[in-house]
C-alpha cells in the first residue's frame, strides 16, 4: 500500500446503532442520525474554554473535525500512556470547564428520582438474567448511594471519557473531543468517568483540578459504581465487552 492510500484509509473508530466515528487521514467525520446530538455537539465547542478539534464543515447528518495533536492518556482497559504530569494537566482543563459559565439549556441527566430508578431497575436486571453475581450487584449498588445526592450544577462534558482528552509531549492539552452530552451537570461525574479504570491517577487528576475545593472522594468511588452498572447490558447489547480485563466489571469487583 503506498503513501496517499495510507493517508486516505477509511478507519472507524466506533460504531454503533445510534452513532459512528470514522478516520479518513486528519479528519473525522461523526455520523449521528439525532441531529439534536449534532446541534449540541457544535454548540458546547463555540462555548466551552478548551480546546476542542477544529469543525472543517458540517452536513448532517455528518459533522467533519479534524484530527488532534498528541494522543490520549490510554484506554479503557488498557495501560495508562500518560505521565502524572499529563494527567494533573487533564484535571486543569476539566476544572477550567467546570468554572465556565454555565451553558443555555437545561441538564441533559436524568432528574435524581428517574436516575435512582433507572439504576435500582438495571440492578434488577443484571441480577435475574443472571449477568452479574447478587454479592456484586448489591454491594456497588450500595456505593452508588452516595451519588444520588443533590449538587450544584457546572458546565460538564457529560462523557468524559479517557479517550476524550489529548495531550501532548509538552503535557498540555490539546483538544478534548465528544462534547454532544455537555451541559450542566456533577463536576465530579465527569471526574469519576475520566477516572473510570484508572483509579492510580485519580490523585494527579486531583492535584491539577486543584486541591482548594472539597471533592468528596466516596462520590467519585460512587459515580463509579453507578456508571458502570447503568451501561453493562447496553455495551453487550452493542457490541463492546464489559467484561474485558481492567473494563465495567472489574471496576465493580474493585469496591468488594
Amino acid at each position: 500500500m503506498d503513501e496517499v492510500e495510507v493517508k486516505n484509509e477509511v478507519k472507524v473508530v466506533v460504531a454503533h446503532s445510534e452513532r459512528a466515528t470514522l478516520r479518513v487521514g486528519d479528519v473525522f467525520l461523526k455520523v449521528d442520525a439525532d441531529q439534536a446530538r449534532l446541534d449540541a455537539e457544535v454548540e458546547a465547542m463555540a462555548l466551552v474554554p478548551v480546546p476542542t478539534p477544529e469543525i472543517l464543515w458540517r452536513k448532517p447528518p455528518v459533522l467533519a473535525l479534524a484530527a488532534l495533536p498528541g494522543t490520549t492518556l490510554g484506554r479503557l482497559g488498557g495501560p495508562s500512556t500518560g505521565s502524572p504530569a499529563a494527567w494533573a494537566a487533564a484535571g486543569a482543563a476539566i476544572r477550567k470547564l467546570h468554572e465556565a459559565p454555565l451553558p443555555p439549556w437545561p441538564a441533559r441527566g436524568k432528574p435524581l428520582e428517574e436516575l435512582t430508578a433507572e439504576l435500582d431497575g438495571e440492578c434488577e436486571q443484571l441480577v435475574s438474567n443472571d449477568v452479574l453475581p447478587a454479592a456484586l450487584v448489591t454491594r456497588n449498588r450500595q456505593v452508588a448511594e452516595a451519588a444520588l445526592r443533590p449538587w450544584t450544577p457546572t458546565f460538564t462534558h457529560g462523557d468524559l471519557q479517557i479517550a476524550h482528552i489529548f495531550v501532548d509531549d509538552a503535557n498540555e492539552v490539546t483538544g478534548i473531543i465528544d462534547w454532544s452530552e455537555a451541559g450542566p451537570g456533577d463536576p465530579l461525574y465527569d471526574l469519576a468517568t475520566f477516572t473510570l479504570g484508572h483509579e492510580k491517577h485519580l490523585p494527579d487528576v486531583i492535584t491539577g483540578y486543584g486541591t482548594d475545593l472539597d471533592l468528596d472522594l466516596d462520590v467519585i468511588r460512587a459515580w463509579w459504581s453507578l456508571r458502570s452498572l447503568l451501561v453493562i447490558r447496553w455495551l453487550t447489547d452493542h457490541g463492546f465487552d464489559p467484561f474485558a480485563p481492567g473494563c465495567e466489571v472489574d471496576v465493580l469487583k474493585s469496591r468488594m
